[in-house]
């Protein structure tokens, strides 16, 4: 199934489980229900199984979200307890559609304890409380940790009471966006398939302690963290010359801030040298790099940021980044940080949701089913692999998973086939039911002008200008919208270069900000003026202290 045809069978408002191998692109098509969801007025919750696969979609982890925190088991008295948080009446009150990635991590228990809480919070025994549920993950890859600390397969969703009462449409994504290497996307295949040949171990062969060519330091991938640290540590002090220190700046509830800083690859406290190997740990297209892209710090510009050389050439200033968890459209909580980390080595278990160039690969200590796949999936090409410890058995997949792959597929299949029968207006029609039934708008009023329809593929900036010409402030734009300002800044910001035009003295910040910032600009240079982090440092050594967003905001009328 494509990307597009699952796009379509989630809209209708079915739950779904949507599935495929490492690299067929499940979050990035979760991120496109989101943005269509909120584009619509639609409430969402942004959900993952652990913390790392949350911040990839500025979510929260599915046991926060739900307030079971690290319970075992739900009594009826933990029920009652829950129900007199206010906040989380707030949150359920709103909630319509419930998205939860990377659910092969996620204990079958704990899926049937967040059943219990939605029925009780919506008033219905309807599964997960009449919420539309989107399940995403790979059951190839990593399966549950228990409380001794093992990967437990037998404890995955699939054996879950609200498994088989939601009855999810399965959407078993086919295509592949990571790797484009034949015949390493024939090994992992036959890894899947439970088929690995004397050819395919031939193959991997091939790869032990091979030289991946000069000047490429692959990451290392380890089973256990005393080994990655180990390795980091060392690699750094080995290497002359000033140490950069950068220290995380945090927004929000302390316990917020807590849950996020656990939940994120981001450091506290960061150091680097010039040579430093580093790793990319957020997405950003525009920026050139995504999360898992690896390169070479050569040197720091005049604000002490550092400048990564990619591997393939690509010289990048790394400016501040920032994870947040967002409910309804606020921040509650939020990092700042530079994006990097030392890349020398990290875990298998980490690297999940990693694309990366080249690895070196220790698979000779792996404890359960799908470490060895996840390990070498992590990378685009065979080339890019150089194994140094490897057993057989790291190749292993879990026979009920193996088993219940097949039923997936047909399933996936025969939804494939259901739903392309629909005629255009039928389709439609049930888009269109759907986001009725959940509360939401159907979409925009009128075209604006000729203008306008530059924007036809983010209709969602030109819903915030009809706001916007209405004399709404930024705040009052966000409520209505169910968008942080953050989110309403950034359509402003794509208005005004359309649209120069636009009224916008409404929003206007107090002078003094504008005058800051003005000052600060006039001093950059010239492929450095208007850019948000020179002006962030430039205002900083001034001792001016004003947010990202008042920086932005200030910026519009420099």
């Amino acid at each position: 199934m494509t990307q597009e045809q699952a796009l379509k069978i989630m809209k209708t408002g079915v739950n779904v489980y949507l599935t495929g191998s490492a690299g067929s692109g499940k979050t990035h098509l979760l991120n496109q229900y989101i943005r269509y969801l909120r584009e619509h007025n639609i409430s969402t919750a942004v959900t993952a199984s652990t913390g790392i696969a949350a911040t990839h979609m500025q979510g929260m982890t599915i046991h926060g979200w739900a307030g079971i925190g690290i319970r075992e088991t739900l009594t009826k008295y933990d029920l009652d307890a829950l129900e007199d948080k206010q906040y989380l009446w707030k949150r359920f009150q709103n909630a319509r559609v419930l998205i939860i990635d990377e659910v092969s991590m996620l204990h079958a228990h704990r899926l049937d304890m967040v059943d219990q809480v939605c029925k009780k919070f919506k008033r219905s025994e309807a599964p997960f409380g009449g919420l539309q549920v989107i399940l995403a993950g790979d059951l190839f890859q990593l399966p549950p940790v228990n409380r001794s600390g093992e990967l437990n397969s037998k404890d995955m969703i699939i054996f879950s009471k609200s498994w088989g009462a939601m009855k999810p449409a399965i959407c078993y994504l086919t295509e592949q966006h990571r790797q484009e290497d034949d015949n390493f996307l024939d090994i992992l295949n036959a890894i899947r398939d439970d088929a690995v040949s004397d050819e395919h171990y031939e193959m991997l062969g091939s790869r032990f302690n091979v030289d991946l060519g000069e000047n490429i330091n692959p990451t290392k991938l380890y089973t256990h963290n005393r080994n990655v640290d180990a390795e980091n540590i060392q690699k750094l002090s080995l290497i002359e010359g000033e140490v950069k220190k950068y220290v995380m700046q945090s927004t929000g509830r302390d316990v917020m801030v807590e849950i996020l800083k656990k939940s994120c690859l981001a450091q506290e406290e960061l150091f680097l040298k010039k040579d430093a190997e580093v790793m990319f740990i957020k997405n950003n297209l525009e920026g050139g790099y995504v999360n898992g892209t690896r390169g070479v710090v050569i040197g720091f510009n005049t604000y002490d940021l550092p400048i990564v050389k990619l591997h393939n050439g690509k010289k990048i200033e790394v400016g501040l980044e920032s994870w947040a968890i967002e409910e309804d459209g606020k921040t509650k909580a939020s990092l700042t940080q530079i994006p990097l980390r030392l890349a020398w080595a990290i875990t298998i278990h980490k690297s999940q949701g990693m694309s990366l160039d080249s690895a070196e690969i220790d698979l000779s200590n792996t404890f359960a089913y799908g470490m060895g796949y996840v390990a070498l999936s992590r990378v685009r090409a065979l080339s890019g692999v150089r194994l140094v410890g490897f057993k057989p058995e790291s190749l292993k997949v879990d026979p009920e998973v193996l088993k219940f792959d097949k039923t997936l597929h047909k399933e996936s299949i025969e939804n494939e086939i259901l739903f392309s029968k629909l005629e255009i207006s039928e389709q439609t029609k049930l888009e269109q039911d759907f986001i009725v039934r959940m509360g939401g708008t159907l979409g925009i009023s009128k075209v604006l002008d000729e203008k306008t329809k530059k924007l036809k593929k983010i209709p969602t900036v030109i819903i915030t200008k009809e706001f916007l010409d209405k004399g709404m402030n930024i705040k009052d734009i966000a409520k209505e919208r169910g968008l942080t300002g953050g989110t309403i800044l950034s359509h402003i910001e794509e208005i005004m270069t359309e649209y120069p035009e636009t009224i916008i003295t409404h929003i206007r910040p107090v002078q003094k900000n504008i005058d800051a910032v003005k000052k600060v600009n006039a001093k950059l240079k010239e492929e450095q003026k208007g850019k948000l982090t020179p002006l962030k440092y430039g205002l900083e050594k001034l001792g001016n202290k004003m947010s990202f967003e008042d920086v932005r905001l200030a910026r519009l009328f420099v």
